[in-house]
């Protein structure tokens, strides 16, 4: 009689293996982060990349060097004009943090709302007790905040690398996809795969580039707005509302909550008009510019978004939740594809719904 039999080996073999790779993953993931954000990188540059190598008759290293050299000059004219105030507001916001959150503690803040907004002596005595009991965590979670921005700055060194990393994507990532689909020996399962791929390359393709709009064009008309408004850190809220806006659904409502929450501590006096504005203008990025610019190219409920924030917060913390959308609307193409994989007929109702989706895609 056998000690190990043949099924259990590999069964044991796969278990091994799979925790080889998840020890692999959990010590290598700054560089998986890494590679995963040259990858998107790639995606955002490759529209710009494709129109001048087909301008440059098929000259792809020539269109990359190209697009690069765009990509360094508006990023220094950026760095020279923007970086300056907002780093100068944001070293200071992080250093007033703590008399910020001192002040809710203190009685400043209570004081502030019982006469804008007419409390009784009783309510804002309340209202303080409750406060003064809760001090110590609400000065320790400030604290904490500040201690893991830090950290997380501190630690994101390696996005230099991503450029970098993201040159060769650029060049030869045509020709890794082409090996994923050569692998494939059947004709018909490797048309589905090709199908698949350039699915995934024009949906994640599209998607951030659209997210990248939102986000300048919110980072630009929120800080514009805001500093008219005489809005306390204008330089540093305005660029962090409009970096939360690449996440969709969770992201725009932290701007909000940070922006105003900020001015609020801060003792702006016009609190409600600057909530009015910050409303409006949510309404007018969901109504009218993210259908023009984005149109349906994420197609997520916004549950399974909400819920791919969180986790991928819990995972990866800030880079977790930037990659959160893009993983959900990629593991949605597969299931998609694996939905119609088991059909039947198998093969010609896959590939007739890609076409069709690609036709949606490129129109």
């Amino acid at each position: 009689m056998k000690l190990v039999d043949k099924k259990t080996a590999q069964a044991l073999f796969t278990a091994l293996l799979f925790a080889v790779t998840l020890s692999f993953v959990y010590v290598a993931w700054r560089v998986i982060i890494c590679f995963l954000f040259a990858i998107f990188f790639a995606y955002l540059l490759e529209a710009p990349v494709g129109r001048l190598e087909r301008l440059f008759k098929g000259r792809r290293s020539l269109a990359i060097a190209v697009v690069y050299a765009l990509f360094l000059a508006i990023l220094t004219v950026v760095m020279v004009m923007a970086a300056p105030p907002v780093v100068q507001e944001g070293q200071k916001l992080l250093q007033q943090a703590p008399q910020l959150a001192e002040s809710i503690t203190g009685g400043k803040i209570t004081q502030q709302v019982a006469t804008q907004h007419g409390l009784s002596k009783d309510t804002a005595d309340r209202i303080q007790s409750f406060l003064m009991g809760h001090r110590g965590e609400i000065v320790s979670a400030v604290q904490n905040l500040i201690v893991r921005a830090a950290r997380t700055v501190q630690n994101m060194w390696w996005l230099f690398l991503v450029p970098i990393l993201a040159i060769f994507f650029l060049r030869d990532g045509r020709k890794f996809g082409q090996i994923i689909i050569n692998s494939v020996e059947n004709q018909r399962n490797r048309q589905i795969v090709a199908a698949t791929v350039e699915r995934m390359n024009s949906m994640l393709g599209d998607f951030l580039r659209a997210q990248l709009i939102l986000a300048v064009l919110a980072m630009i008309v929120i800080t514009l707005v805001i500093s008219l408004m005489r809005v306390p850190y204008a330089f540093a809220l305005g660029p962090a509302a409009g970096a939360l806006e690449f996440i969709p659904v969770v992201g725009p409502f932290l701007g909000i909550v940070l922006t105003w929450g900020v001015a609020f501590l801060a003792g702006y006096s016009h609190g409600l008009m600057l909530l009015i504005f910050l409303l409006v203008w949510r309404v007018v990025q969901d109504y009218v510019s993210s259908p023009r610019i984005m149109g349906e190219r994420l197609q997520l409920h916004p549950l399974a978004v909400l819920f791919g924030v969180l986790a991928g917060g819990e995972v990866g913390g800030v880079i977790g939740v930037f990659l959160s959308i893009p993983a959900l609307a990629t593991l949605r193409i597969l299931w998609h594809t694996w939905q119609l994989y088991r059909g039947a007929p198998i093969h010609d109702r896959l590939l007739t719904s890609l076409q069709e989706e690609r036709v949606k895609i490129n129109h």
